[in-house]
């Protein structure tokens, strides 16, 4: 199964719940895919890009839907843009290197909706994976791209982007998502 097979359709997939902070599942390291959880992931891809396109937002890792895996998922296509999907399935990804350099980027996250914040990382980072083939890929990546990468792998390691920030900032964050929840509840 491809991406395009797993794509194809995705407006009619039920997207799958996409769990809210302080949710205990976000803040467990996430164990590597074995093979034998590969028809697992498969089967779970489909909710988790329409979960992902239906938010919107450009990534999603396994643990913001409940699979304690290390699978992420990214596409920086605007959909509002009409742009053509540009969906990346990275499986046991893991950071080889980063650039010393950093810089800022407001960040967000579909686990702590209507949250943002400006997060310092590192402008490049070297990264490792699997595709669904399981084929080992190796990239190199800058910009809104290697940001994301970097803030999908945290989710692997039961971080999340308030983690980089003050106490103080990420304390304001949380209650204000607190407050939020309760509203809608």
């Amino acid at each position: 199964m491809s991406i395009i097979d797993i794509l194809a359709g995705i407006e009619e997939v039920e997207p799958t719940p996409i769990l809210v902070a302080p949710h205990p599942v976000l803040r467990q390291k996430a164990r590597a895919v074995a093979e034998e959880d590969m028809a697992q992931i498969r089967a779970a891809l489909p909710g988790m890009f329409s979960a992902m396109y239906k938010a919107p937002g450009i990534g999603l890792a396994a643990p913001q839907v409940g699979l304690s895996l290390r699978l992420i998922i990214i596409d920086l296509a605007d959909r509002s843009k009409e742009e053509s999907p540009a969906p990346l399935v990275l499986i046991n990804p893991e950071i080889l290197e980063t650039s010393e350099a950093t810089s800022p980027r407001q960040e967000g996250c579909l686990s702590l909706p209507n949250q943002f914040a400006e997060v310092e990382r590192p402008d490049v980072v070297k990264v490792r994976y699997l595709d669904l083939d399981g084929s080992v890929v190796e990239r190199e990546e800058d910009g809104l791209l290697g940001t994301c990468i970097q803030h999908e792998i945290d989710h692997l390691e039961g971080k999340l982007f308030v983690d980089h920030l003050t106490t103080l900032k990420r304390n304001m964050i949380m209650r204000r998502l607190n407050k939020e929840q309760k509203r809608r509840h």
